[in-house]
């Protein structure tokens, strides 16, 4: 076994603190990666107090994951001690039922491992994630990062990246149309980044009139303050296609009624309370409503690809481990632009 320290909580009330534990010894298609940075993702804060209902201490949150290689196995052939790594929101699958086979092995039938608060294939020994100083991941589950990238604010792309860019390329988001991005915040400042980049016409949605001089600096090209229904009013049936980031309870009629013949909203905030949809919003203009989670190991190595090519990566505030709870009631209070990224290198 390979000793290692983290940053755990003990339950939902608890502060962090620090956390001896072991990883895994290596196995022929494993590799060591020593961790660089790891973001602070919302869904850490949901976890780590218990607010979903599925938590498991001690905790080691952490799915936004950069690192260096510094062993591999004997069977590797994606990685070589030197290179860089990612590592998102799962570890490992079952890779052969037909969601692995067709790369969704997020959405795998028989077991999805977690990244952290989840358990190996054996389904009994835990995972603990990248609020940590080293990761052991098998090659097939890890993504290839360039060097020359800006490390810190490449890791939120492991999850706020492909959660925004999946549902962009599922419903075939393209130049010319009109594209509404709900929220600003971890996600949706993403999704104005890749939407910008498909030379979509976007407009921003949310509540904090403060935002609209970012939101153009992002490359949006129109600002709408939501706090007063009266400014919605102009934009009925007028887009293709809003990406819905908030997480925060809201009402998804409004921005239903937003959308075209045809027009899609795709979730991908997950507030806590069950939202009320009225069954107009969606028989008019045959309106779909629809869910996206994150993408599979080949999608999320395109979607890095594709931050490389473009010039893509998350607007961060880097910080020392000890300012963790710093950041998580900073994000609870959307006090950061966009993203807190833990940096590692001298934990």
């Amino acid at each position: 076994m390979i000793s290692t320290k983290g940053y755990a909580v003990s339950g939902p009330d608890a502060a962090f603190e620090p956390f001896n534990f072991e990883r895994r010894d290596l196995g022929p298609a494993d590799i060591l990666i020593d961790i660089l940075f790891c973001g602070v993702c919302h869904s850490d804060i949901h976890q780590a107090r218990g607010e979903w209902g599925n938590s498991t201490y001690p905790m080691v949150p952490g799915h936004e994951i950069i690192g260096r290689v510094v062993k591999t196995g004997s069977d590797v052939t994606k990685f070589a001690e030197g290179d860089i790594a990612g590592i998102g929101c799962f570890v490992d699958s079952c890779r052969t039922c037909e969601n692995c086979q067709a790369g969704y092995e997020q959405f795998c039938k028989v077991h999805w491992s977690a990244t952290y608060n989840g358990t190996e294939m054996d389904r009994v020994s835990p995972t603990y994630g990248g609020y940590s100083k080293h990761y052991v991941v098998d090659e097939a589950y890890a993504l290839r990062v360039s060097s020359e990238q800006p490390l810190a604010n490449v890791a939120p792309l492991l999850c706020a990246g492909i959660t925004t860019y999946s549902p962009l390329k599922r419903f075939n988001v393209r130049a010319g149309q009109k594209v509404g991005v709900v929220g600003l915040g971890g996600l949706g400042h993403m999704g104005v980044k890749f939407a910008v980049s498909m030379d979509a016409d976007v407009t921003v949605f949310s509540t904090s009139p403060s935002k609209k001089s970012d939101a153009l600096k992002l490359g949006a090209h129109h600002f709408v303050v939501t706090k007063d229904p009266e400014n919605l009013i102009p934009f009925a049936a007028t887009f293709d296609f809003i990406l819905d980031t908030v997480s925060a309870d809201h009402d998804l009629n409004a921005y239903l009624g937003l959308l075209k013949l045809n027009g899609v909203m795709v979730i991908v905030g997950i507030p806590t309370k069950p939202a009320e949809v009225q069954a107009f919003s969606l028989v008019v203009n045959n309106r779909s409503l629809v869910g996206s989670g994150i993408g599979g190991i080949p999608e999320t190595q395109e979607m890095l690809d594709y931050c490389a090519e473009h010039n893509i990566f998350s607007d961060v505030e880097v910080i020392a481990m000890d300012r963790v709870p710093e950041a998580y009631e900073r994000t609870i209070n959307s006090d950061v632009r966009y993203r807190f990224v833990i940096d590692l290198q001298n934990f």
